[in-house]
């Protein structure tokens, strides 16, 4: 089996990484892994280093970003899968087309945009608190499955808000 992001910075598995540490230890692992230190190496060294390099590129950017954190988390306990669809309660949906509707009606009328990023902001706030608590205390081992799913559902939420997000963004 392919090691696994955590593994290889040698940290626990968790749904938020501490960022101020990350630095110094991915510029000690691409020293150790880069694929010009094995020039001389065997073609199985050469391209063992360069899989890791890769990997450890991968794993840096992972973690620089928490849904991606999540994410990758929920992917690696077989919780998500890739382009997965997952359904949404139906009173967050409603809030969400009616938040869209509002963004459809401001048309050119920017006046309106600080009230809606505020709804935005307030409505993230709210499907946050109830897994604050698990995403920022997570360990492996000790919180359950059904503690993953709270934080599966809060993750695509969460996407949802951010796609409205964009789109407000792309509007100032």
């Amino acid at each position: 089996m392919a090691m696994n992001y955590f593994e290889l910075f040698e940290i626990p598995v968790q749904l938020i990484v501490d960022k101020a540490s990350l630095p110094l230890k991915y510029f000690e692992l691409s020293r150790k892994f880069h694929p010009d230190f094995f020039i001389k190496g065997t073609e199985d060294e050469k391209s063992q280093a360069l899989e890791k390099s890769a990997i450890l590129n991968k794993a840096f950017k992972t973690f620089q970003n928490p849904d991606h954190t999540i994410k990758y988390v929920l992917q690696l306990k077989g919780l998500l899968e890739e382009e997965e669809k997952y359904e949404l309660p139906p009173d967050f949906l409603m809030e969400v087309l009616e938040i869209n509707e509002e963004l459809m009606e401001m048309g050119d009328n920017k006046t309106l945009l600080p009230n809606l990023e505020l709804r935005i902001s307030e409505l993230q706030e709210e499907i946050y608190e109830p897994v604050k608590k698990i995403v920022e205390e997570y360990q492996e081992g000790t919180s359950s499955e059904k503690e993953l799913l709270h934080v599966k559902e809060y993750y695509f939420k969460k996407k949802y808000l951010d796609r409205i997000h964009q789109q407000l963004r792309g509007m100032v």
